[in-house]
Formats: C-alpha cells, sequence, structure tokens
C-alpha cells in the first residue's frame, strides 16, 4: 500500500433510510428528490404505509425497488435502518418516531414533530434515553432569504429587536387544500396553529434566538366548513362542481390521483373532500400576541383565503428596521429575487439587500436544508433544527389554540407535563 492510499480519508457508507408515510411530501421530498440529488448519501432500504396501492404508486414514482412493509415494526426489524424519514399525519408522528429511535435509528420527521405536549414529552425522552438524533423538516429556516435576515438580527443591524410584525397569506389553492384533507380536524393536525404555523413559530424562534413565554391568540373558522353555500362528500363526483368555486379536479391530476384516487378504495382517504364538510373544527382566520424570553413581542396572523400567497415580515429594532414582503403567488409578475429593506434610525439611511432565488423548493431552501443533514454542511447560524425546536413551535401553536378557545392568555410553562424536558436552549 502506497503512502497516498494510507493517507486518502476512507469512503463513508451511505445511510440506509426507511420512508413511513408515500403522500406528496414523502414521495417527492423524502422519495424521488432525495434518491436523485443526495444518492451518494443514502439508500431507500423500505417503504412502509397502511395502504399498500398507494405505496406501490409512490415506490413507482420514486424510481426504486426499495420493499414495501404495512407493519412498521417488522420492517425495522429486518432492514434495520440508520434513519427513518416520517411522513406520515400528524398525530401519528410519535409513535413511529419513538419506535425508530428504540431501534437504533435517527429520525428526520415532517413538521410538525407532534401535536400535544404528552407527545412531546414522550419524543424528548426516548431521544435521550437512546441517545439517537432527531430532525425536524424546518425547510424555511434554510432558504436564502431567510439565512441573510437572521444574518441581519445577528449582526445588531438593527440594535436589539423588540417587536416583530409577521403576516402570513395563504391563497385559495394553497389554503383551501388543508380544509380538503385530514388537515381540518385538530384530532390529526392540532388546526393551523399547529401544522402550518409550526414553521412560522420556529422561524421566530429561530430569528429571535429566544423562547415563547405566552400567547394571547383569536381564531375562527369564517370561510370553510359550515360557511359553505352547499357541500357534498368530495370533488370527486360533485353535484355542485360548476357553482363552487373551491371545486378541484383531482383525476386532472397525473400525480395526485394516482396517489389518492383509486388507493382511497383501500382506506376511505378522500385527498379532494369537501372543503364546506361541516364537521371541519380548525380556524381558518388567526391572530395571536407572542410574548418571548427577550422581551420581543410579536404580532401574528394567518389567513386562508387570499388571492395572493406568501408573507410580509418586520423586525423592529432600537436601531432600525428590517422588512421583507415576500411573494410566492400572485396574480402579476415578480422578478425572481427577494428585497430585504433595511433602514436605520438616526439618519441612518436604508439599504435595500437583494436575496435571489435558488433552484428547488421553498427558493432553494429544501436543497441546502439536505445539504446541511446529509452532506454535513457547515451550519454556523444553527439552521437544523433538533427536537428541541419541534417541541417550541409546537407548544407555541398549541398554546394560541388554547388561548384563542379560551379566551385568555395561555403560558407555554402552564401547558407542558411534569414529565417534558425541554432542556436549556
Amino acid at each position: 500500500m502506497s503512502a497516498d492510499d494510507r493517507s486518502a480519508p476512507a469512503e463513508q457508507p451511505r445511510s440506509r433510510y426507511v420512508l413511513a408515510g408515500t403522500g406528496n411530501r414523502g414521495t417527492t421530498m423524502w422519495g424521488g428528490e432525495l434518491l436523485a440529488g443526495w444518492n451518494d448519501q443514502v439508500e431507500l432500504v423500505g417503504i412502509c404505509d397502511l395502504n399498500d396501492m398507494r405505496a406501490e404508486r409512490a415506490r413507482s414514482m420514486i424510481r426504486t425497488n426499495a420493499p414495501i412493509w404495512q407493519d412498521f415494526d417488522a420492517c425495522l426489524s429486518e432492514t434495520r435502518p440508520d434513519l427513518v424519514i416520517v411522513c406520515t399525519p400528524d398525530d401519528t408522528h410519535d409513535d413511529l418516531i419513538v419506535a425508530a429511535l428504540e431501534a437504533g435509528s435517527d429520525v428526520i420527521t415532517e413538521k410538525p414533530m407532534t401535536t400535544s405536549p404528552e407527545k412531546i414529552a414522550r419524543i424528548r425522552a426516548a431521544e435521550k434515553r437512546t441517545g439517537r438524533r432527531v430532525d425536524v423538516s424546518f425547510n424555511y429556516r434554510f432558504s436564502p432569504t431567510s439565512y441573510r435576515i437572521r444574518e441581519l438580527i445577528a449582526s445588531g443591524a438593527i440594535g436589539t429587536v423588540t417587536s416583530v410584525d409577521f403576516h402570513w397569506y395563504l391563497d385559495t389553492d394553497h389554503g383551501a387544500d388543508y380544509f380538503r384533507r385530514w388537515h381540518a380536524f385538530r384530532e390529526h393536525s392540532g388546526s393551523l396553529f399547529v401544522h402550518k404555523a409550526t414553521h412560522h413559530f420556529d422561524l421566530l424562534n429561530w430569528y429571535l434566538d429566544a423562547d415563547p413565554v405566552d400567547v394571547m391568540a383569536f381564531g375562527e373558522l369564517r370561510n370553510y366548513g359550515h360557511n359553505g353555500p352547499f357541500r357534498s362528500t368530495r370533488c370527486h363526483g360533485c353535484p355542485h362542481a360548476s357553482e363552487c368555486n373551491y371545486y378541484f379536479d383531482m383525476e386532472a391530476d397525473d400525480f395526485l390521483w394516482p396517489l389518492y384516487g383509486d388507493p382511497a378504495e383501500i382506506d376511505g382517504y378522500f385527498r379532494d373532500a369537501c372543503v364546506y364538510r361541516e364537521e371541519i373544527d380548525i380556524p381558518d382566520t388567526m391572530s395571536s400576541t407572542i410574548r418571548y424570553s427577550n422581551g420581543a413581542i410579536v404580532s401574528y396572523s394567518l389567513n386562508t383565503y387570499m388571492p395572493i400567497e406568501g408573507h410580509h415580515i418586520a423586525f423592529n429594532g432600537t436601531h432600525g428596521r428590517i422588512e421583507l414582503r415576500q411573494y410566492e403567488r400572485q396574480p402579476w409578475e415578480i422578478d425572481a429575487v427577494d428585497r430585504i429593506l433595511l433602514t436605520r434610525n438616526f439618519g441612518g439611511g436604508h439599504e435595500v439587500i437583494e436575496v435571489p432565488h435558488e433552484p428547488g423548493g421553498h427558493y432553494g431552501g429544501d436543497n441546502r436544508m439536505r445539504d446541511t443533514i446529509f452532506r454535513r454542511g457547515e451550519d454556523p447560524l444553527g439552521q437544523r433544527a433538533g427536537s428541541r425546536a419541534g417541541a417550541m413551535s409546537v407548544l407555541t401553536g398549541i398554546a394560541a389554540l388554547k388561548s384563542a378557545d379560551e379566551g385568555r392568555l395561555v403560558t407555554i410553562e402552564e401547558i407542558c407535563p411534569p414529565d417534558l424536558d425541554l432542556g436549556e436552549r
């Protein structure tokens, strides 16, 4: 063996992973896309889903020959994966995460990490007991624009951040989609205060480098559910299709129909369920005020039936203001660039910081997150999110829903069970 051979680093084996859940996100982000771009780092050794027809369709889309399982414990026992990626409905995450950790696997879970304080405690305890790691898929942290904003705040560009205005807009395509699916029920999603806003609350926690302390919130169902002028079981075959603004022809979608059309015969899950179902029990119009451990106060809102998609965020500090209006979809053309406006106090002027969009989902955030996790990229601003970050964002959403339901301020401390160990930030 030559000296050159002895000094060459050993090639790292690929991580053997199991995909749990073959819906849209599992099939794309953690299925086909992951194998296409990171196949030097990962090997898919098993696919697990209770609906074997959906799993078969997903396997074909992913372009893999990985075996399919319905029994998750058997899948773990026989494949012995290094990693499990969880993409099932939110209320099932804890069972799968804990089983994977106990089997000796690390876990990546789609957001939210879970849906209740008790389930958070269970996951945190299992992670500590097993010594394995849980990552939460907070891809918004990894967008180039989010990174730049975090850099500016950390550099002291506007001094101490004292308040934040944060408003998120879901359009009538994306927003309505949550009310077609299992997300429309608190039992499964914890409401959009948990499922969708977990992204936003995590961004706030990360931007501010602080923990939420208490929340005062309002939430009402104003547009979907019982507000509808008519209703049916689902869009497919609906007698009101010609007059409903929310009619969704899933059969015309070459991706969704194979995954959810015929497979509904097995599990009864309609991906195109009526947005006007009477039993929908989550708010579609939400706002909250959040007080943080560093004294910052946040005004937040989420609306789900807008003509635009995107968000507005502004950080108010002792030395100035950082502001961003990001458009994801709107009925006019825009450049593929975000513009952060930095305005300084005391005649310090202003600066427009342009951040070009990058290829991939979430303006490059998806790719950057996968690079950081699988290629062990540098992480100077702590973008990679563990179970504590997952816990804090979920707790914020749970507190907001409880506040909206009970009409009072709710503290994070009061909703935490005694056995929940959050550790130090």
